[in-house]
């Protein structure tokens, strides 16, 4: 899948914009209902993915994204997918992962084959990033309707809850196992007071409620508050929050996050929180990439500080996302799906190699950002591509792409996209201190130059 490749073609202003962008925080394939998990000193994203040219929600995989900075992100690959679910047939849709007790419970929702609807799994993993496997071999919940869509899952202490639905809010509290149910299944009882508007059997038609809950629930706490974020209003949506001060309610409505504008480009939404090295972050999703929309979406990430009072404040998109928290190390082994920001690029993964950068083509490039090159500065550069066809020029610059790199990389033909040839290169105007590092592709116009693995300064 290549992402649309007329990206800020012919104006400059369009290009010195996007080389400082950070939104949307993926640009190699369109991703959705972005879920973060903190683990140490990285933050891990689970993200559904939308294919190009869809008409409607046609999902297949779903993938994860890592950070320790929250401006570089590196792609793991497709670590789920409707084949890991022998029940499942169509609509990879949203998902959340949780820790508990060493073990990640990573919580689906997919067509079922059993039933004709839509249904809730639950896949296992020794780690963020797996591998998982499935953890029934058959759906946590499916009770043949469509309402079981965007789970999202609570561990708070010695408890664990999970939640979804549309346009009920189903709610469940989980046993230790986090693979069954403690108790029965229950819908939540919207109302005025606690959702803007009563559950939807209640509605009177024609009576404008002061806000609807709709789909894609985000359980959350902080402190001695729960907090449940979800997509708002019917389509379009815009995202909203209840809270209360037990896991599972009563809840209070308390208002818009993100309100819905066109310059999301998505019908659309889906939130999550994260807090990460003392920061917090809201994650959603827009149809901003060059071909997206509401069917071709892609995650985004904004900074936020919570008011005195616990309340969430009023949250506006931005394409220049947040700032890092940290700075990059190039002296050590850096996978080539790992950027900040790209153009014209994708990632292709298999068993022998992992994930890797591919369908690289002239005018393409990525940014690293906020790269500490120290005093001394690297003096070469070592890298891992492969080329089916003539190569291509690989040309390194910091701060911006303009005329004069600091280092040129030749490419050969290796006799395959996936043969692998090291390849070293001096760096003769050698940086120093913190710069943003873009790699700039050439080569002949109009077919694919090469791939790359990984990459390596010293």
């Amino acid at each position: 899948m290549t992402i649309i490749r007329t990206l800020f073609v012919g104006a400059a202003l369009m290009l010195s914009a996007a080389l400082n962008a950070q939104n949307p925080i993926v640009q190699t394939r369109y991703t959705a209902d972005p879920a973060p998990l903190v683990k140490g000193d990285t933050l891990y994203v689970y993200a559904d993915v939308d294919e190009p040219g869809a008409d409607f929600f046609w999902m297949y995989q779903w993938r994860v994204y890592s950070t320790t900075d929250m401006v570089n992100w590196t792609d793991h690959g497709e670590l789920l997918g409707l084949n890991s679910f022998s029940w499942a047939d169509d609509r990879a849709w949203a998902t959340q992962c949780v820790e508990r007790n060493g073990k990640y419970y990573w919580y689906v929702c997919a067509h079922s084959k059993l039933s004709g609807g839509m249904a809730i799994g639950v896949a296992v993993g020794d780690s963020p990033v797996g591998p998982f496997r499935d953890a029934l071999g058959k759906p946590l919940y499916d009770d043949g309707k469509w309402d079981n869509i965007d789970p999202t899952a609570l561990v708070d202490g010695e408890n664990a809850y999970l939640v979804w639905g549309n346009p009920e809010i189903h709610q469940a509290k989980l046993n230790p196992d986090m693979v069954s149910f403690d108790g029965p299944v229950t819908l939540v009882d919207q109302n005025e007071k606690s959702f803007g508007a009563p559950s939807p059997g209640k509605r009177d038609k024609g009576v404008k409620y002061k806000d609807l809950y709709t789909e894609g629930p985000w359980l959350a706490r902080r402190g001695k508050n729960y907090y449940m974020l979800y997509a708002a209003g019917g389509v379009p949506e815009h995202l909203a929050y209840s809270m209360s001060k037990k896991p599972l309610g009563p809840w209070t409505y308390k208002g818009t996050i993100m309100p819905q504008l066109n310059s999301t480009r998505s019908f659309t939404n889906h939130c999550g929180l994260a807090t990460f090295k003392g920061h917090d972050y809201f994650f959603y999703h827009t149809g901003n990439l060059p071909g997206g929309g509401g069917f071709a979406r892609s995650m985004a990430v904004e900074e936020f500080v919570f008011n005195a009072d616990g309340t969430i404040p009023t949250i506006m998109p931005t394409a220049e996302g947040v700032t890092p928290v940290g700075t990059f190390n190039p002296y050590r082994r850096v996978e080539a799906e790992t950027m900040a920001f790209s153009h014209g690029l994708t990632t292709g993964q298999n068993l022998r190699t992992g994930v890797y950068l591919s369908d690289v083509h002239h005018g393409d490039w990525m940014k690293v950002a906020h790269v500490d090159f120290g005093s001394a500065g690297p003096r070469r550069i070592a890298l891992r591509a492969a080329s089916a066809t003539q190569g291509g020029q690989i040309e390194l610059y910091t701060d911006s792409i303009g005329d004069k790199p600091v280092a040129e990389i030749t490419v050969p033909a290796t006799g395959g996209w996936e043969e692998w040839q090291t390849i070293q290169a001096d760096i003769p105007s050698s940086p120093t201190g913190i710069h943003d590092l873009f790699f700039a592709f050439k080569g002949q116009k109009g077919r694919q130059l090469l791939t790359m693995d990984w990459w390596k300064m010293e």
